[in-house]
């Protein structure tokens, strides 16, 4: 299955941060995110998979961080599974193609309405039993580097068999 992915999309608080957020005392959010994640995102482009970032969040540290990883970003989305049904429309994705990640209940919605979906090893026990695959990543330390190591195993392993036929 994971050979035939279109589209990766992930949530963002919980799958690139840990679900924890460092206020201070003028207001302002900060989250902790991986460089290992970077690197996944980077491997995972490399493979010519196409990847976005799904969040509800508002704060404008999910589109920074989109920036950086050089992926688009859907914000401030209250409902996912319509705004990627929306997105996959607008850009010609069939649902079935698509990994999402996620860790949380706001998440099952996007994740039945997908061809595969992958958990975080911390997600809500709901999300995990929804999920084709459950990392052994906790959100925030490099969910998508796991994520893209597998994804390479499989291709891999693929391609050998393809030589020997």
């Amino acid at each position: 299955m994971l050979n035939n992915i279109k589209l990766i999309v992930y949530d963002f608080d919980g799958v690139m941060t840990d679900n924890r957020v460092i206020v201070r005392e003028d207001g302002i959010e900060s989250v902790i995110v991986s460089r290992a994640d970077g690197m996944g995102v980077g491997i995972i482009m490399e493979m010519g998979i196409p990847q976005v970032i799904l969040s509800s969040e508002t704060n404008r540290i999910v589109s920074l961080r989109a920036k950086k990883l050089g992926i688009p970003v859907l914000q401030g989305v209250d409902d996912k599974k319509t705004a990627l049904l929306n997105y996959c429309k607008d850009n010609n994705y069939n649902p079935s193609g698509i990994l999402y990640v996620g860790n949380d209940v706001n998440d099952e919605g996007v994740m039945k309405a997908v061809g595969y979906s992958v958990a975080t090893a911390d997600a809500h026990h709901s999300i995990k039993s929804l999920a084709q695959m459950v990392l052994d990543t906790k959100g925030g330390h490099g969910v998508v580097r796991e994520l893209a190591d597998k994804i390479e195993g499989i291709l891999s392993t693929l391609n050998e068999k393809n030589k020997r036929l």
